[in-house]
């Protein structure tokens, strides 16, 4: 089993609330059939090809071309991987086929649509500019618009009445994010340190929270709602940052601060989870920890056929 099939594993276990320890087998069998469809909305880690579909294949764009793609699709679709992504496991966990991107024309999306597109922020460009960071957030997608882009595909989905399809989404599975990296990126790019970036949260948590409500306003049922991964354990950090050593781990060599920022995030997006299972008690809202399989695999390598 790989990394991303590891941490796979664990997020489909999340998902069936009924499913203990050592019943996995039989979690990922009661998989099959639980789900009509699919829906998933983030960013460049669940990206299966809309930024390619949207912008064309600019020179510099690493994904549309191998080595991305090559060990399960045989060539450069988009995605961020040379294999699958989190959201086509899950999709296949589940029975369902992968997921097209939204913005594939033609496309069969009975099943579901993914709308995730790279550089998505939970945030709107507006937000950004209006803090002097226009020019470094390369948002081609929000939540809020990929929602839109979910509402205007929705003769895709039913096309007969609004009960059908309430009833069609109540029986499907929404992913929402993961969503905040992006937004953090910004200011974190421009320099401006954590000590800005942490104003930025409680705006990217409050933009995630509308998002789920917008779903369930749209009949969403259940839902996956990731948090944000170790920052401090990303290369692009790890070479642009030099810290003193005392900073980093002394095990995983990735940035103490910012992998707290990353966990503070994460307890604030749960916080808010839990207000809108309070508010909403007939849908089910699961968070997802893409940060604690992360750091396994940095700490464990060998555990998930890693060295």
């Amino acid at each position: 089993m790989g990394r991303w099939e590891a941490l796979v594993a664990i997020a489909v276990v999340a998902v069936f609330l009924a499913a203990s320890a050592g019943k996995v087998d039989a979690a990922k069998a009661a998989a099959k059939g639980k789900y009509r469809a699919l829906f998933n909305f983030g960013d460049s880690l669940a990206d299966v090809g809309n930024l390619l579909i949207a912008n064309g294949v600019p020179d510099n764009l690493t994904t549309a071309r191998l080595p991305y793609g090559q060990t399960y699709l045989g060539k450069p679709t988009g995605r961020c991987s040379d294999g699958r992504l989190v959201i086509d496991h899950l999709a296949q966990e589940f029975g369902l086929s992968l997921l097209p991107p939204s913005k594939a024309n033609h496309s069969d999306f009975k099943h579901g649509a993914n709308f995730a597109i790279t550089g998505a922020t939970a945030l709107d460009t507006p937000y950004f500019e209006a803090r002097g960071l226009g020019a470094v957030v390369w948002n081609s997608g929000a939540l809020m618009t990929q929602i839109q882009w979910f509402r205007d595909l929705k003769p895709s989905f039913c096309n007969s009445t609004k009960e059908e399809c309430k009833e069609f989404y109540a029986n499907s599975l929404f992913v929402v994010g993961e969503f905040g990296g992006n937004d953090y990126n910004a200011p974190l790019f421009a320099g401006k340190g954590l000590t800005e970036a942490y104003k930025f949260m409680p705006d990217v948590i409050q933009g995630i929270s509308d998002g789920v409500e917008e779903l369930i306003a749209e009949g969403a049922a259940d839902l996956i709602v990731p948090g944000v991964m170790p920052t401090g354990c990303f290369p692009v950090y790890l070479n642009m940052l030099d810290m003193p050593a005392h900073e980093y781990g002394s095990r995983s060599g990735c940035i103490r601060q910012y992998n707290t920022f990353s966990w503070v995030h994460n307890a604030h997006l749960k916080r808010a989870l839990e207000k809108l299972r309070l508010k909403y008690p007939n849908v089910r809202i699961i968070y997802g920890d893409y940060y604690t399989p992360v750091v396994q695999f940095i700490l464990q390598p060998e555990k998930f056929d890693g060295s």
